[in-house]
């Protein structure tokens, strides 16, 4: 197995994991037991290193994991969206990995869409149906 592979069944197994409500009950348990421990230690230096330095490491290392776990995600639905979009008859295939488009390109499909709903509010329910291809007066380039 590949490390890419082997990181993968990592980062999901531990993005689970931390996202559950169990954990999420047991570090509230851990502040609490922190909380009470501070009396004890006299609200020490070290009593507040030992939880700043844990909360670091902590956070530093899931960062890593729920941005692995995020990129999967939205790379899977993307590849969704794409693949309704190839296999819908009349649909624009040129919308098919956007994710890719600079953004002036975006910026340019974001106004092409403001506009068709512009036009569907002025045009009634024969504007709201589905359209095929380019929109009229839409087409690449147009402002």
């Amino acid at each position: 197995m590949s490390l890419n592979e082997q990181f993968r069944k990592a980062s999901v197994a531990a993005a689970n994991f931390l996202g559950s409500p169990w954990v999420f009950i047991v570090n509230v348990l851990l502040i609490l037991l922190w909380l009470a421990f501070g009396p004890v230690f006299h609200f020490s230096d070290t009593w507040q290193l030992l939880v700043n330095t844990a909360t670091t490491v902590i956070t530093y290392l899931a960062v890593f994991l729920i941005q692995n776990t995020q990129n999967r995600d939205a790379k899977a639905v993307h590849l969704k969206l794409d693949e309704l979009i190839s296999s819908i008859d009349g649909a624009r295939n040129r919308l098919v990995d956007l994710e890719d488009l600079t953004d002036e390109e975006l910026d340019m499909l974001q106004k092409q869409f403001e506009r068709l709903q512009k036009q569907s509010k002025k045009g009634g329910l024969e504007a709201t149906r589905a359209m095929k291809g380019e929109p009229q007066g839409m087409a690449k380039g147009d402002e």
